[in-house]
């Protein structure tokens, strides 16, 4: 059935090629005919078959002359999308809603050029996303005069523990078995120093052999022994995660690679779908694609912000650009919501603090525990 609506449908528009050329062919036109279907041709393409009056055969020169036009456009085309997008929040979804997708990439092929960008300059500049230094600080020992070994309390508050009225005051020391306290190379505990943005090298292990051996030895990691097998799997994953790490504070910079890419790609239609809900009275005017597009451009200006955010994290505090961070994406997000969903102000605002909250809550924090439990258990670290 449907072939034979094609085939009348082709034959209803060959007849009425033909009256066409008939007509011009009276006023004294000679319509020439097409090089694949042999059907008169009365413009760019043929009306049939749509094959195109040009051929494209041309000099050499006339192939440099539409190169460098194609070029040109596209490279318009980019300019005009990377102004929309760093500048107008909202203008790029508020364009596919309303038609006008010509002047701009699409989104979702914007979305994979920007993030590609971004994991392939980190990979190029030797960026880490995270590195982590585990830092081995030397405890001293106490030995009361009944051979009790004490440590002093890293949690002890001096000036707490002079105040009369205070209550649950810290002890200043702890009390520790002989055999911690005669451990050979020294006892000690730990602390992390965590970079972001930072090139890989930047932070480096600094643990000597007694402070590394103490470290794994802990009970939190402590296996059967190095090196021997153990049904429980997470322990044992926790053990050779820690083990690296404290070798290389980059260990897990490229399972993070690996894993954001696809638990982000994952929150774009969740992110939309969030968008929708609290659009649902206006589901005959926003359809669940214009959501996915203003999610797609979201995500796709964060991209940006952080490729922006590495690079001055080269020269800047990471904890002040951490914090200029999420308040730019804050207010991008809150004035694309604006121009996109055309609402007041405050109905905006309500919105923007609603939507971003569960958001940030229930999606994006767990994705990002979900990422470094995927670096942990199953990322490549060995």
């Amino acid at each position: 059935m449907t072939g034979d609506i094609e085939a009348i449908g082709e034959t209803g528009a060959a007849a009425a090629i033909e009256i066409a050329a008939s007509a011009l062919a009276d006023r004294g036109a000679k319509p020439g005919a097409c090089a694949n279907c042999g059907n008169p041709l009365l413009g760019p393409y043929c009306a049939v078959c749509g094959q195109p009056v040009d051929s494209h055969r041309r000099s050499v020169h006339g192939l440099l002359h539409d190169f460098f036009v194609d070029l040109v456009n596209f490279d318009s085309r980019i300019l005009r999308t990377a102004r929309a997008l760093l500048f107008q929040p909202g203008e790029l979804p508020a364009a596919f809603r309303e038609g006008r997708t010509q002047p701009y990439v699409p989104a979702i092929r914007l979305y994979f050029f920007v993030s590609l960008i971004f994991f392939v300059l980190l990979g190029v500049t030797g960026i880490a996303l995270i590195q982590v230094q585990v830092v081995a600080n030397p405890v001293k020992v106490i030995w009361d005069a009944k051979g009790n070994a004490f440590e002093t309390n890293p949690d002890f508050n001096a000036e707490i523990g002079k105040d009369p009225e205070a209550k649950d005051v810290v002890k200043p020391l702890i009390a520790i078995s002989r055999k911690k306290a005669t451990r050979p190379g020294g006892l000690f505990n730990y602390t992390t120093v965590t970079q972001f943005f930072a090139r890989i090298g930047t932070l480096h292990s600094t643990l000597s052999p007694a402070a590394r051996r103490q470290l794994l030895e802990n009970d939190t990691v402590k296996i059967e022994g190095p090196g021997k097998a153990t049904s429980d799997y997470v322990q044992r994953k926790l053990y050779e995660t820690v083990n690296r790490i404290a070798a290389d504070p980059a260990a897990l910079n490229e399972p993070l690679t690996n894993w954001m890419p696809r638990v982000l790609f994952l929150l774009l239609p969740l992110y939309a779908l969030l968008l929708a809900l609290f659009h649902v009275l206006r589901r005959k005017d926003f359809y669940l694609v214009d959501h996915l597009v203003f999610s797609l451009s979201i995500h796709t200006f964060a991209f940006v912000a952080l490729m922006a955010t590495a690079g001055l994290a080269q020269a800047l505090p990471g904890d002040m650009l951490v914090m200029a961070f999420f308040a730019v994406i804050a207010l991008y997000i809150f004035l694309a919501m604006k121009r996109f969903y055309r609402q007041g102000w405050f109905l905006t605002g309500v919105k923007f603090v609603i939507v971003s909250g569960i958001y940030f809550v229930f999606f994006l924090l767990p994705a990002l525990v979900g990422v470094l439990a995927l670096s942990v258990f199953g990322g490549s670290l060995g």
